[in-house]
């Protein structure tokens, strides 16, 4: 008796299965060309979800066909159309200080309202953080170089419509000689902000400076020398602070005090056409 017969063995259930086909996925750009397998109809695509695709034939008429996998031929190969990705919008460029950045523009005709600052220090990291804003709205920032005779320096700018005058001291607490300086200035077109650190060094996010904290100095002893003893950093104080500035990235880098009194100032000296100019 013959066992050469397809039942002369047990079926083996388990062995060898055959393979699903698989077709390579092409991306249904509007204008390409294909070919319906099914029904042969050939057009450029017009429009696709992920269910019909509509092509348009050489006589101009859009012709909806359901898509399936295989189910379209480009040059005769077999393929599965799939949506194509959509293009990523394009990320809004920022400045350091986060306000929008509008390219490369050039600096504005510079107001007659100012920004006064403390010292180089000051000036140095409001221009890392903020200069394209106030480039692009023409504000100049200038140094006191020491505010001891603050009402004096402000009178001899002349502020008054037009020509708004912001101060951004250190150390603007209670019974500080900053405090009181500021307090003997009272004008409408003047605003005097700050932060409390006795020195701009501190405005800078300790981690962001890479120490756990800025050190408390004793009374009498000069602020950076002090602070440098406390860390441990045989350099200058000019070498640190190049380090520090060397850290600051953005706005996020800073202490908000500091921030939110930049963002006063910008704003108070920019609103000169509530006076009676147009900026």
């Amino acid at each position: 008796m013959s066992h050469d017969g397809i039942l002369s063995d047990p079926i083996d259930l388990n062995g060898p299965r055959r393979r699903a086909v698989t077709y390579q996925s092409v991306d249904a750009r509007p204008g390409l060309v294909v070919e319906h397998r099914a029904s042969g109809v050939v057009g450029s695509i017009q429009s696709f979800n992920d269910q019909m695709v509509t092509l348009r034939d050489r006589h101009g008429h859009d012709r909806p066909l359901r898509t399936q996998p295989g189910g379209f031929l480009i040059d005769g190969t077999p393929c599965t159309l799939v949506a194509p990705p959509r293009p990523r919008a394009p990320a809004t460029a920022r400045t350091a200080s986060g306000s929008i950045h509008h390219g490369a523009t050039p600096a504005r005709v510079a107001r007659a309202s100012r920004i006064l600052v403390e010292g180089i220090h000051d000036a140095e990291l409001v221009e890392k953080v903020w200069g394209d804003d106030l480039r692009e709205v023409g504000v100049v920032v200038e140094r006191l170089d020491g505010m001891d005779d603050l009402a004096a320096v402000i009178a001899h700018h002349r502020p008054g419509p037009g020509q708004r005058i912001g101060v951004l001291l250190d150390h603007l607490v209670a019974g500080s000689k900053e405090s009181r300086s500021a307090a003997e200035v009272r004008h409408p077109h003047v605003l005097v902000t700050g932060t409390p650190f006795v020195d701009v060094w501190a405005a800078i996010r300790p981690e962001v400076a890479g120490i756990p904290a800025w050190p408390t100095v004793a009374k009498g002893t000069d602020w950076k020398t002090g602070v440098l003893a406390a860390l441990g950093r045989p350099q200058s104080s000019g070498e640190f602070w190049r380090h520090l500035l060397g850290q600051v990235q953005t706005y996020a880098d800073l202490d908000p005090t500091l921030v939110g009194a930049m963002e006063q100032l910008i704003d108070f000296v920019t609103s000169d056409h509530q006076d009676g100019e147009v900026p």
